[in-house]
């Protein structure tokens, strides 16, 4: 019950939080006006093209890249056991980064789903450094031991991707995904980015029982029938997806898939079955709301979705890390 209240009273923050931020913005536009331009749609009306064609995909964009960074979170955390673990901190942002910079440079004719490809395998690429200079680390992978892995190997990507992006003088054009932001998304955009992001959240609450069963240990999964190895593989798969597809949307927003992973299991318990819907609709209303503060912070310029999301979750990240310590 405590759980269903929970997600109920986040859904209903989340609809609030959208319906403000679409309101919001040079021109304000009252509640009625939107739902008309929603089910009412005129062409003539400038508010109703305001609206489907500018203030709309942006919010379902941040909403749905709040929902998978959330979800990416929840799940790396889980079948870690790491209260560290994060897209951002464990090198998926960055390595996808990497690679959208990588695709632009050496692959100019590919399409936005080629990107979201590409965001996948520099995803992947990015974990498997963190994890492999974790590991090569005296007394183990300990939370604080692979945040600093995190932190070497995303410098680290982040300093060729400023390389690259200086050399062949494409700063302008890469802008948008260093900075983070959906500031420039269209209808086209999202619609490709969509079904990928649709699976990863799929995936993920198709495996929420075992990550659950993970999250007690290895032994006690096994020793519960869980067929561990198939739960990791597709936890990483829904963790590609989802970390892949929200950076080629909106570039390097961070500390989302750590804060809102450690709130939901606060308020629901330690199921995943209920983590996992809690995070996304909690990344969801954080990401809409910081979009919204990015608008206000200093209008009529905008204030960079990743620095917003950053002032939230460096002070939440040092707490963690000072709680952990004695992993050291």
């Amino acid at each position: 019950m405590r759980a269903s209240l929970v997600l109920g009273a986040a859904a209903i923050c989340l609809l609030v939080a959208i319906v403000g931020s679409i309101s919001a913005g040079a021109a304000e536009i009252d509640p009625f006006t939107i739902w008309q331009a929603m089910v009412q749609f005129d062409s003539t009306q400038p508010n109703h093209l305001v609206i489907q064609e500018f203030r709309l995909p942006r919010v379902l964009a941040s909403a749905a890249v709040g929902a998978c960074l959330g979800v990416a979170g929840a799940v790396m955390q889980g079948m870690t056991r790491n209260p560290l673990a994060s897209p951002s901190l464990m090198g998926l942002n960055a390595g996808a980064g990497f690679m959208l910079v990588i695709g632009m440079v050496l692959l100019p004719w590919l399409d936005f789903t080629g990107l979201i490809v590409l965001s996948f395998l520099g995803a992947g690429l990015g974990a498997a450094l963190v994890f492999g200079l974790g590991a090569l680390q005296r007394g183990g992978l300990t939370p604080v031991r692979l945040a600093l892995a995190g932190a070497a190997v995303s410098a680290l990507l982040g300093a060729l991707t400023t390389g690259i992006v200086i050399v062949t003088g494409i700063a302008q054009d890469v802008l948008f995904y260093t900075a983070g932001g959906v500031q420039g998304i269209r209808w086209p955009h999202l619609l490709l980015a969509l079904p990928w992001m649709g699976a990863g959240l799929v995936l993920a609450l198709l495996l929420s029982r075992g990550i659950s069963l993970l999250s007690l240990g290895q032994d006690v999964a096994t020793g519960l029938g869980q067929r561990t190895g198939l739960v990791r593989a597709g936890g990483i798969l829904a963790t590609l997806f989802l970390a892949g597809s929200a950076v080629a949307v909106a570039g390097g927003v961070g500390f989302v898939g750590l804060i809102i992973p450690h709130f939901s299991r606060f308020l629901v318990g330690l199921d995943y079955r209920w983590i996992i819907p809690c995070s996304a609709v909690g990344g969801a209303c954080l990401l809409v709301v910081a979009d919204l503060l990015a608008r206000m912070v200093n209008p009529p310029f905008e204030t960079p979705l990743g620095l917003i999301t950053a002032l939230i979750g460096v002070p939440f990240f040092l707490w963690l890390v000072r709680r952990d310590e004695r992993g050291m």
